[in-house]
């Protein structure tokens, strides 16, 4: 295992958030940036969905992962060379308001975006896996060459909730994009599992060889095999975020009401990614259900500021 740096990076929180102080026992006084928090005027407005907004080039696109199978996706041409990925979250898909809302934004400001299902999501072909962190990684690299044997450039790789951990890891295995955005990513995969499976999952899940996650009603949503859970126990983000290029520019996104994955992992993405800034939007869920312009307003200029696509 390697050895975690703490390295500088700027850090965005709102006022409130200092309240908290555990959050900041392990942060140095020059690693800690303060901002007003934004007044209720700007929160209200949060409410307004930017996916309101017509877009009027789209162009559904599809295209083969490593193993054949077929990823589905949306392009929104703003007619740009410049083109941001944008990658979703567990069980979710291209049509997820953030991915939407996201894409609406970017084509505003001329840039074009592309959103699609990892394979087994979605329309894209395949099994939904429990874990397939590193396959997911595969399938935007799949995505990456497309747009690159079209003579486009990656200026950005976006993620939400587990999204986000896979532009980490495939920034800490490829390094051809030079802007990484991680929204609300999870840090320690191990946590989060007992909410979902229940505290002895490892002893039923090594009976059994799975585990069915059911519905209120009683139906089966998937299956968590011992293979797919060992693959997410089994992928390290501390050991990928530390071989992430100082020249790649990342930026978190956390909600300070993150029901899903607690903020304290953003703060730990932030103590060792190189080249890193992190922002705190108070007051949001992890869907950002009531911050989805205040969302689109901090990850825009951080794209529009970085430099080009490394390809």
């Amino acid at each position: 295992m390697g050895i975690a740096r703490v390295c500088d990076f700027n850090l965005v929180l709102p006022c409130s958030f200092f309240s908290r102080k555990s959050h900041l026992s392990k942060l140095s006084n020059n690693q800690v940036r303060f901002i007003p928090s934004p007044d209720q005027s700007f929160r209200a407005k949060t409410s307004i969905s930017m996916s309101e907004n017509p877009v009027t080039r789209q162009q559904k696109v599809t295209l083969q992962n490593k193993h054949g199978e077929k990823l589905v996706g949306v392009f929104h041409d703003a007619g740009s060379a410049d083109v941001v990925v944008l990658c979703h979250g567990f069980r979710s898909s291209k049509m997820n308001e953030t991915m939407m809302n996201f894409s609406a934004a970017l084509e505003k400001e001329g840039i074009s975006a592309f959103r699609f299902d990892f394979a087994g999501n979605g329309e894209s072909e395949g099994l939904f896996q429990y874990g397939n962190y590193w396959r997911e990684v595969e399938d935007l690299r799949s995505v990456v060459e497309y747009f690159i044997a079209a003579n486009r450039r990656i200026t950005a790789i976006l993620g939400h909730s587990k999204g986000g951990n896979i532009v980490l890891l495939y920034a800490s295995k490829y390094h051809d994009i030079c802007n990484v955005i991680n929204v609300s990513g999870r840090y320690k995969l191990d946590r989060g599992i007992e909410e979902r499976l229940g505290k002895d999952f490892l002893e039923r899940i090594k009976k059994d060889g799975h585990i069915d996650v059911k519905s209120g009603a009683g139906d089966v949503q998937y299956r968590v095999t011992v293979e797919s859970m060992m693959d997410r126990l089994n992928t390290n983000m501390h050991e990928a975020c530390l071989v992430i290029d100082k020249e790649c520019r990342v930026l978190t996104v956390h909600g300070s009401a993150d029901e899903i994955i607690p903020v304290e992992d953003a703060l730990d993405f932030a103590k060792i990614i190189p080249n890193h800034k992190l922002h705190i939007i108070e007051g949001a869920d992890h869907s950002y259900t009531s911050h989805q312009a205040e969302l689109t307003s901090v990850v825009l200029p951080f794209i529009k500021e970085g430099p080009a696509g490394g390809q």
